[in-house]
């Protein structure tokens, strides 16, 4: 029921609302004592330099930042639903007090800690101060007609005292002026929530911008879990490949050298015996070449190199179970990596169109926006399709992600089903 009111009516009863303000008045007291302590330990620090002692205390004003800035995390994220991952350890490449004290001097990471511890205080101040009055006008001016007898009956006077010069005075007390009161309080209730939540957003920034990993060290992490998905990929196309060759064209082969050894031995008493083992041993090396082709084509197929995504996607598009059509609009071919990557998400999404989809068409359209090569794939079958609980989308969303793609999957129980997938253009 909530649900429906408007959103002006809710926020001030919502629970982000009354955590945000939790998260501002606490943050007052918190930011002053970070601030008092950041300044004392680094200044003292600083003045020190001159000798040896100033070192060990910066090194340890900078970790005691490190450590305010734990707290803030865990205060965002319990609060304003912000998750920021703590920055990488400090660790001296000696793993000595002399190592740890340079590399904790020479860590980005820590000085932004105490520009946080620095910069936040006088923010705190601002958004505590006009939360507060906002909060606090608000709701006693919107309640002022519950609680306007405390005046008249313990104060000596009518009721709030609007203006007074010591010949005339001006209170609220007739039923319009306290009904006018109320409706100023209800402006400043329902206005406070929003004002509030754009607060907490430059906290967010804060938080987000000068307590996490900085972007290198993000883009570096990413980069080498990219780096394990594009090893194990390697590794399961191997051993799916060597597992292809020992079922298929491999057992083909043995049998092909079986009846050939035969032949030869009924050459001379049974010719007629012998040409049918011959017989059968073609039909052999027909089905082996023929499985030697498909795992080639698996791999990359001859006429992706030759002819580019067009003719090898309606190649593929030719053995699906059901009718597909093709639109490839690209003005230039891609490099060969997200080319092969894209014929290979291409046809992976086919195959489950086949085996999974109940549908009675598919589309497959290739395009190319800006510096992103665009894949779509529909199909108008039962949908219900999902990342997370499809071992072969969750696959290949690895396999795109691995080269900074995207794979987005809208299926809705009953269908249709419209996979997007962006894959970074390099011509």
């Amino acid at each position: 029921m909530a649900s429906h009111l408007p959103a002006a009516i809710r926020a001030p009863f919502e629970g982000r609302t009354w955590r945000a303000l939790l998260y501002v008045l606490i943050g007052l007291p918190l930011s002053v004592c970070w601030f008092a302590l950041s300044i004392a330990f680094v200044s003292a620090g600083a003045g020190l330099l001159i000798t040896f002692l100033g070192v060990p205390i910066l090194a340890g004003a900078l970790a005691m930042c490190r450590g305010f800035g734990v707290v803030e995390r865990a205060r965002a994220r319990a609060l304003l639903d912000v998750d920021v991952r703590a920055p990488e350890p400090v660790r001296g490449r000696t793993g000595g007090a002399f190592s740890w004290m340079g590399a904790m001097l020479k860590s980005g990471a820590s000085w932004r800690h105490l520009l946080y511890a620095i910069v936040h205080m006088p923010w705190a101040i601002v958004s505590f101060s006009v939360t507060v009055a906002f909060w606090a006008w608000g709701w006693s001016l919107f309640t002022y007609p519950l609680w306007q007898w405390v005046f008249p009956a313990y104060v000596g006077q009518d009721g709030i005292q609007l203006y007074g010069d010591g010949s005339h005075d001006l209170y609220l007390d007739s039923p319009f002026e306290i009904a006018v009161t109320s409706l100023v309080g209800l402006l400043f209730v329902m206005t406070g929530p929003w004002l509030l939540r754009g607060f907490v957003a430059v906290d967010r920034f804060l938080v987000s911008g000068l307590l996490g990993p900085s972007r290198l060290a993000s883009r570096v992490t990413e980069l080498e879990s990219d780096r394990g998905v594009v090893v194990d990929t390697a590794a399961a196309d191997l051993r799916r490949i060597e597992r292809d060759l020992h079922d298929g064209a491999q057992a083909r082969l043995a049998a092909l050298a079986m009846d050939l050894g035969l032949a030869k031995e009924k050459l001379a008493e049974d010719p007629q015996a012998a040409a049918v083992l011959v017989d059968e041993a073609h039909g052999e090396v027909k089905l082996a070449l023929q499985e030697l082709r498909d795992l080639a084509r698996g791999i990359h197929p001859a006429v992706l190199t030759d002819r580019g995504l067009d003719a090898a996607l309606s190649a593929v598009a030719s053995r699906c179970a059901v009718p597909v059509s093709v639109d490839v609009d690209l003005p230039a071919r891609p490099v060969a990596a997200i080319e092969g990557i894209a014929y290979f998400t291409v046809s992976e999404l086919l195959r489950n169109v086949t085996a999974h989809a109940r549908a009675r068409r598919a589309w497959v359209d290739v395009w190319r926006t800006g510096d992103r090569l665009m894949l779509q794939v529909r199909d108008d079958g039962v949908g219900g399709a999902h990342v997370v609980t499809g071992r072969s989308l969750s696959s290949l969303t690895e396999r795109v992600g691995a080269v900074d793609g995207v794979l987005a999957v809208d299926s809705p129980e009953g269908g249709p089903t419209t996979v997007t997938v962006e894959l970074p253009w390099r011509a």
